[in-house]
């Protein structure tokens, strides 16, 4: 039996989890909003490599933060550019970052905020 594509998404969706010095978190929150992420929180961590594993990556302090950000994929190469550049240039912001795509989401409203595309708004 063939699959129905009547219900799949016109635009897909991704968790960005992005991991950073604890002192960054608000920069990197400000940041990935400017990229239309409606839902995303940060949770405080502690880095458990080994001191010399830290400082291959360059970052030396364990004291991290998480951030779980609901993406368009259709944004999402230009958000990891964005962060990519930000983990090198900005002074104690190095980070890494990772995506895991969703296969799916519940109710038409939630999806529309999360592809900041809610019904009957006019987003000209």
């Amino acid at each position: 039996m063939e699959k129905s594509n009547e219900n799949v998404a016109p635009v897909r969706l991704e968790m960005l989890v992005t991991i950073i010095p604890r002192k960054k978190e608000d920069y990197y929150l400000d940041l990935l909003q400017s990229f239309d992420v409606n839902i995303q929180t940060g949770v405080l961590a502690e880095g458990t490599a080994e001191a010399t594993m830290l400082e291959v990556l360059g970052m030396s302090d364990s004291e991290k933060a998480v951030i779980f950000s609901i993406v368009r994929e259709d944004r999402l190469e230009e958000i990891e550019e964005v962060l990519e550049k930000k983990f090198y240039t900005i002074k104690g912001g190095k980070g890494v970052a990772v995506s895991i795509p969703l296969s799916s989401v519940f109710g038409v409203t939630s999806y529309g905020f999360m592809i900041n595309e809610m019904p009957g708004r006019n987003t000209n």
